[in-house]
């Protein structure tokens, strides 16, 4: 049974309060993958902006969550943590410097002095202003992992609905090595993406093979992937002069605009080289960058004979797997064309256009194309809970890149 809903509700990074931007939640400075790091080691790196000069005191709580991102109801904070798990603040603020767009920008890194963490599994922290415990501002969430399990994974076009399509078909195992796994039906949760994305993630899906020392999934209907096709990119390094994919700046009397080149449909696939949805915050200096870069409100524009049945959104890591109004594209009958705006900070962002159908369900679009060739990524997470624990510990991660 694939319980793909409960993940994908639960994990993604949210705002709450609309003066917040650029929220970026990076493991060990590597931007491409999943924020995950090690039990032993590794940093995990939260930044945002407020649009504003005003200093404001955060405060964050440091919660631990099941596999399916349900917060750990049975434990203490003492069970998971050195250190407070609430009222702790970010004391890393730093304002704008000669930017249009006035904000602070705000740094933590974990674990600190502060907190520091015991067990592997699912975080999520939870910002708010200072005595306003009660008003999120925003939740991050990332994970910690002891690498006890072996994950193994491979990719192949010749799926099991067809051959060198528009698919392409996951194979996985699991080896316990050593682990003691006397029920693996209920010890054991998997999660496998495409791409780091939750809404469409396949949650603890039945193996086809149980072994003594592992599981295994062999020609699995569920782990069948719209293949899609090569995320879309493009670059603002500064105000004045267009980067990679974008047509032209202006200058509006009031916000700077980039025009980002007008995506069509495409029938064939056509290699380009992305980074599957993830984002970084750089400007042409790339000094002190996360002070010095502006904003400009960056007008996508998709050409599309007429308007497709459902909604279309821009998806990528930057708009945090949510599908509001934000990154909903609006069409126009006069241009024959889906248009939206977005205010983002300047840096090199890639994304895809996703449809969510009358219900409800989000599919790749098909003026987007599908095609068996497309380099995507795969992630796999297992989670364990021994008898008489009282949480799931996250005992294993692995990416699998197509070359």
């Amino acid at each position: 049974i694939c319980l793909c809903t409960a993940a994908a509700k639960a994990q993604v990074h949210k705002i709450y309060d609309e003066r917040i931007r650029s929220l970026q939640v990076v493991a060990n400075e590597d931007w491409l993958n999943l924020p995950v790091i090690s039990l032993q080691d590794g940093k995990i790196d939260i930044d945002f902006d407020d649009l504003t000069h005003q200093y404001e005191r955060y405060t964050y709580k440091i919660e631990h969550c099941e596999y399916d991102w349900s917060t750990s109801s049975e434990l203490f904070s003492s069970d998971y943590l050195y250190g407070f798990a609430s009222g702790n603040t970010i004391d890393d603020a730093q304002e704008s410097i000669n930017t249009n767009t006035l904000y602070t920008h705000y740094h933590l890194t974990l674990p600190n002095d502060k907190c520091r963490f015991k067990i592997s599994g699912n975080y999520r922290l939870t910002l708010f202003r200072e005595n306003e415990d009660n008003t999120p501002v925003l939740e991050a969430c990332f994970m910690i992992a002891e690498q006890k399990v072996g994950i193994r994974m491979e990719e192949t076009s010749n799926t099991d609905i067809e051959n060198n399509g528009r698919y392409q078909q996951l194979s996985l195992q699991v080896k316990y090595n050593g682990l003691r796994v006397d029920n693996p039906q209920t010890q054991l949760k998997t999660v496998v993406m495409q791409n780091r994305q939750w809404h469409d993630a396949r949650v603890t899906v039945k193996p086809q093979f149980t072994m003594a020392d592992g599981l295994q999934w062999q020609h699995c209907r569920d782990y069948i992937f719209t293949a899609g096709n090569e995320y879309h990119k493009f670059e603002m390094l500064s105000t004045d002069n267009p980067s990679m994919g974008v047509e032209r700046l202006d200058w509006d009397g009031k916000s700077y605009n980039a025009y980002p080149y007008v995506d069509t449909p495409r029938r064939n696939y056509l290699y380009d080289e992305s980074a599957q949805g993830a984002f970084v915050l750089r400007n042409s200096d790339n000094v002190e960058s996360s002070t010095t870069s502006d904003y400009m409100n960056v007008h996508f524009e998709l050409k599309c004979a007429e308007a497709t049945q459902g909604d279309v959104y821009l998806n990528g890591d930057w708009t945090y797997d949510s599908f509001s109004d934000a990154y909903k594209l609006t069409y126009d009958k006069s241009t024959h064309s889906y248009k939206a705006t977005v205010p983002l900070k300047l840096g090199y962002y890639s994304y895809q256009y996703l449809l969510k159908d009358f219900t409800g369900k989000i599919v790749s679009p098909p003026f987007e194309g599908s095609f068996y060739e497309t380099k995507n990524t795969y992630q796999t997470l297992v989670y364990y809970r021994a008898n008489g624990d009282r949480t799931d510990r996250l005992v294993g991660y692995a990416t699998l890149e197509q070359r």
